[in-house]
């Protein structure tokens, strides 16, 4: 049986007998997760959601499509780790933008970007493309999505590479984690008090916490929490998907 849902896996006599309403961009980064975890960690576990809750929702709907991810992300503050990529803001934007037009070009106006690294920051962008074309554009960190219920799966935080991220490769890719190799994701406070108490924010040099690229400890990280974890995600996003794509587009949408 043909996905309909993965652009990649459908064709040409598929697509030109269906009508999509929401298109999801899963967008990632290629960079060091401490030691224990894959360089790829962002842009497989953004894969992952981004296809598993394309799936769920396709089932509801069946016009919701997912595209395929992105792998480069806004890294210039880890670049002094080994084979950290980098590309610049600017330069994810434009991509970002023009596959958005392409979209558009096919009558989809309803467009998830589906991010999987902190470093990316797509708020202004959408902003602005929001204003030249007439599409709604929606940026989903797929990490914050079960944030209510974070402390009934795990007892530990997690900013990069802790239990969190740990759990989830664990329940995807077992064979790529190494736990013996993983730093304790320690990292010094800062200077200042109001950074420290977050009103004040910063961006930081991964460098400068450890020599191990994490911000947060993997102690007591499973596959079971992993996979919670990823089943609240999923559920809610593809419900999120499915609503999306029923919902018609009028003047005061996505409003009531």
């Amino acid at each position: 049986m043909i996905d309909e849902w993965d652009l990649t896996a459908t064709n040409l006599h598929r697509i030109s007998q269906r009508k999509y309403e929401v298109a999801v961009l899963p967008v990632a980064a290629i960079e060091p997760h401490n030691r224990h975890l894959p360089q790829g960690q962002d842009f497989r576990h953004a894969t992952h959601v981004a296809r598993e809750s394309c799936r769920m929702a396709f089932e509801q709907c069946e016009s919701v499509l997912c595209l395929p991810a992105l792998p480069y992300g806004v890294d210039c503050n880890l670049m002094a780790f080994p084979m950290a990529i980098h590309v610049s803001q600017a330069t994810l934007d434009a991509m970002v933008r023009e596959i958005i037009v392409s979209l558009m070009a096919h009558g989809i106006r309803k467009i998830v970007l589906l991010n999987g690294h902190g470093g990316n920051d797509f708020t202004p962008l959408i902003r602005q493309i929001q204003c030249d074309l007439d599409v709604h554009v929606f940026q989903c960190d797929w990490w914050t999505v079960g944030r209510d219920k974070y402390d009934e799966i795990f007892d530990r935080p997690d900013d990069h590479a802790g239990q969190l991220e740990t759990s989830v490769a664990l329940a995807l890719y077992l064979e790529l984690v190494e736990p013996d190799q993983a730093g304790d994701g320690r990292t010094p406070e800062f200077l200042f008090e109001a950074l420290n108490e977050g009103w004040v924010k910063t961006s930081r040099r991964f460098d400068r916490l450890n020599d191990h690229c994490a911000s947060g400890d993997p102690t007591g990280a499973t596959a079971e929490r992993g996979q919670a974890y990823l089943q609240l995600v999923c559920g809610r996003v593809a419900r999120f998907l499915a609503e999306l794509a029923d919902t018609p587009i009028d003047k005061t949408f996505p409003h009531k």
